[in-house]
């Protein structure tokens, strides 16, 4: 069968769509975002109607994924790592009242940090529900786990998670086909009381979980993949761990020569580790990412001197897993030279040019300028470059709603004056109760949402408050004289800044909503209602 080029995003989006999941809900977020975007333009997903809209935010996704196999229909939701934090209040209920369809909730980590906050290991989250984790070593992995992950899920009634990294999301392979499955039928949950949480179902759910936990090991131990290649040399084994299977094979070309287990299904396969720890003098444990399974092994075997990763230095324990790493440990003569060409070294992130925000921060600036630095609380989005030259408007970047929060709390202790910058889609996403905070507070603030119509930071993805911003505001509870809306271009300036300044002399909740379309989805716009008229 010919085969298909895809992103490990898209590869994971095609299986779901090929094994009959008939709802997709997930919050844009790199290195997850084109996983809804390639389930957003699959034709057979177009001519199943198959769910494809943008959330509100990660929490709401999961929800209402699981509202959606509560109906029996199978579904995934989808995130970056950071985005599973903010779903983890219904993730971890989830693993409680289970699956009536099967439910992937497919996460995108991100070692190294490339476009992230922080660096953080979605597998522990599996490992904290008691649910089966998936981590695929390509891209083919990717397409066939979405059939096994439904499988799965139906299997043990759970959700399950898979677990992609920043690499295989975002590098292609070539990938074949499966049979494509028909989408399950409406069906209500056999037991009336499988998605009620009070807490004397609670309890008898959290024995029955439990008590799963034996069954899963098993399907770890018989999961096609996961697998244990004999080696002859026994002086060390190898553990790799889903996309970290290839730099271990990169380096150790020599079939045979070292016992290797490929774990790409959770709860470990223990008796494979077994095997291999009681065969070897050494184990070295590859894994992208933070330490799970070494941390694991060093819990239930006598032998930790023998086990080998992060935690004793044989890999530094931040950053991504490299083939060159691999072979340091192993002692092998292996290099691939990481040169970056001159014409792109050393290229600093900026603003595009023409962008809104530019022109925003400037009057920004000049308005607290009587008031020194660090008044500004700013947020997740392309907008935090303003912490950059030649703007240097914004402090702290902490989380996803965070700017709002932050500047009440530090009004609440007496700083004035406190400011807060937040996107558009950003304040649709977690930004709302923050503002309800405030107007229930009377909190002395000013709340500047930067509306540029689009998710920017994402490559521009509509939100769902896409222009509802100030009926929201004012629907809060914002007094409708303080929610002013601004026209973000230097022949404005003068103006913006004396609005501005205006709201920081009010003592109560101002919004101002500086507003002009992000200078890259005009430019395809308009490219498109060009290529139209031809």
């Amino acid at each position: 069968m010919k085969k298909l080029l895809l992103l490990g995003d898209e590869a994971l989006a095609l299986g779901a769509i090929d094994a009959g999941m008939s709802g997709c809900f997930a919050y844009p977020g790199t290195p997850s975002t084109e996983i809804m975007e390639y389930i957003q333009k699959d034709r057979l997903a177009r001519e199943r109607n198959i769910h494809r809209t943008w959330s509100s935010n990660e929490k709401t996704a999961v929800e209402e994924a699981v509202g959606m196999s509560y109906a029996g229909k199978r579904t995934m939701s989808c995130m970056k790592h950071v985005g599973l934090n903010v779903a983890a209040d219904p993730f971890m209920n989830s693993a409680f009242v289970g699956a009536n369809g099967g439910h992937i909730v497919a996460v995108a980590d991100d070692p190294s940090m490339h476009s992230s906050q922080n660096e953080q290991d979605s597998r522990f989250y599996a490992k904290f529900a008691m649910i089966p984790c998936l981590e695929p070593s390509n891209q083919q992995e990717c397409y066939d786990m979405a059939y096994h992950a439904f499988e799965l899920s139906e299997k043990f009634a759970l959700p399950v998670m898979v677990r992609l990294t920043t690499r295989l999301s975002h590098s292609r392979a070539g990938i074949v086909k499966k049979k494509i499955l028909a989408e399950n039928e409406l069906k209500m949950p056999k037991d009336p009381n499988q998605f009620m949480l009070l807490p004397s179902f609670s309890r008898k759910k959290y024995k029955n979980l439990i008590k799963l936990q034996p069954k899963m090991n098993e399907a770890s131990e018989n999961s096609p993949f996961n697998w244990l290649e004999e080696g002859t040399d026994k002086s060390v084994g190898i553990i790799a761990c889903g996309l970290a299977y290839n730099y271990v094979k990169e380096v150790v070309q020599d079939e045979g020569k070292y016992p290797i287990l490929k774990i790409s299904q959770y709860p470990i396969p223990a008796k494979m580790v077994e095997k291999i720890m009681n065969e070897c003098e050494k184990v070295i444990v590859v894994e992208e990412g933070q330490p799970l399974v070494e941390e694991m092994l060093r819990g239930f075997l006598p032998r930790t001197e023998q086990i080998c990763g992060r935690l004793d230095g044989t890999f530094s324990y931040d950053g991504e897993m490299n083939s060159n790493k691999v072979a340091k440990a192993l002692n092998v003569a292996y290099s691939v030279e990481n040169v970056i060409p001159e014409v792109v070294e050393g290229r600093p992130p900026a603003l595009c040019v023409g962008c809104s925000h530019a022109d925003t921060f400037k009057a920004l600036n000049e308005a607290l300028k009587e008031y020194g630095k660090g008044h500004v609380f700013s947020d997740i989005g392309c907008y935090t470059l303003g912490f950059l030259p030649p703007y240097n408007a914004i402090n702290t970047c902490l989380d996803m709603g965070a700017s709002i929060t932050m500047a009440k709390g530090a009004s609440n202790a007496g700083f004035f004056p406190a400011v807060s910058v937040i996107g558009d889609s950003t304040f649709a996403h977690s930004g709302m109760t923050g503002l309800l905070d405030c107007v229930y507070d009377k909190t002395n603030t000013v709340v500047i949402i930067l509306d540029n119509s689009t998710t920017g930071m994402t490559g521009g993805q509509d939100y769902t408050a896409l222009h509802r911003i100030e009926a929201i505001c004012k629907g809060i509870g914002v007094e409708e004289d303080h929610i002013r809306v601004l026209n973000p271009l230097s022949r404005f300036h003068d103006e913006n800044v004396r609005i501005m300044k205006e709201e920081i002399a009010y003592d109560g909740v101002s919004v101002i909503i500086p507003r002009r379309e992000c200078i890259q989805t005009l430019g395809r716009r308009m490219r498109k209602l060009k290529a139209a008229k031809k």
